[in-house]
């Protein structure tokens, strides 16, 4: 799937989610607290194509994604691109066919989900709001670049920047300092999840099953058969389903807003 896809996938799971646990579980979440989940699951949903480099020196190529932050992001997928492919060359059997680039290995894997959900915790959990602010600033400027491409695309990487560091320092400005923000590593690892499920509906397909070998092969691929399966960038992507996951999102926000909205001005229903 496209980025835009990607990042609204992750959004509309994050805001559908709330919503389940307000309603069933009693779960309240502020607006800053929903609205910082919101963005970080939309921008996980992105992190997992930053294994598609491009050309660093020319800040050209790669994923859109990868381009967020310009050279410095194009330099973050190049690294992350190389350490896939060593790990699918060092983990390959017989039949695994051989490649040129990383790219849908092992940043499309279950493992490496878990590792970067558990890793976000970890840090936040370690180094307090210094740390929850610099996930944020990556985070929010991924989201940024997914759910508005083509304003991203106009403004460039410098403004994608500014705009990331404002909104980071303003939700560090406001949390409070004394919590662990585990909810922040449960919404990287979702937004990962839900991009691993996303391209599990293309013709390519991810290898979700590693490091389990099967016939011979430790990289095979999982997706829809071919028929059903869904084209980059095709009408059914672009126009169906990014409607459908816009109608989720403000279904669900609406969801979450309205009923404090009709207590603050004693409205029963």
């Amino acid at each position: 799937m496209m980025g835009p896809s990607h990042a609204l996938s992750g959004a509309a799971v994050w805001l559908t989610g709330s919503w389940a646990l307000d309603q069933f579980a009693d779960y309240h979440q502020s607006p800053l607290a929903l609205a910082v989940g919101t963005a970080v699951c939309a921008g996980g949903a992105l992190f997992p194509d930053l294994d598609l480099s491009g050309k660093v020196t020319r800040n050209q190529g790669g994923a859109t994604v990868a381009r967020t932050f310009g050279v410095f992001s194009l330099f973050i997928a190049e690294v992350m691109e190389k350490i896939s492919l060593g790990v699918y060359y060092a983990t390959k059997l017989s039949r695994d066919p051989r490649r040129n680039n990383g790219h849908r290995t092992l940043t499309h894997t279950l493992p490496f989900t878990a590792l970067v959900g558990w890793g976000t915790t970890a840090l936040c959990t370690a180094y307090g709001k210094w740390a929850v602010v610099s996930i944020l600033f990556f985070m929010i400027g991924l989201a940024l670049r997914g759910l508005f491409d083509q304003w991203a695309e106009r403004a460039g990487w410098v403004i994608v920047t500014l705009a990331s560091a404002a909104a980071a320092w303003f939700t560090f400005a406001n949390l409070p300092g004394d919590r662990g923000y585990p909810m922040i590593g449960l919404a990287v690892g979702v937004g990962c999840f839900v991009h691993i499920l996303g391209d599990m509906i293309t013709k390519a397909g991810v290898p979700i099953l590693w490091p389990i070998p099967i016939k011979r092969r430790m990289w095979l691929m999982i997706g829809l058969p071919n028929g059903i399966a869904l084209r980059t960038g095709s009408k059914a992507e672009v126009i169906v389903l990014r409607t459908a996951l816009t109608v989720l999102s403000v279904l669900a926000t609406l969801g979450l807003v309205a009923p404090s909205v009709l207590q603050r001005f004693n409205i029963e229903v």
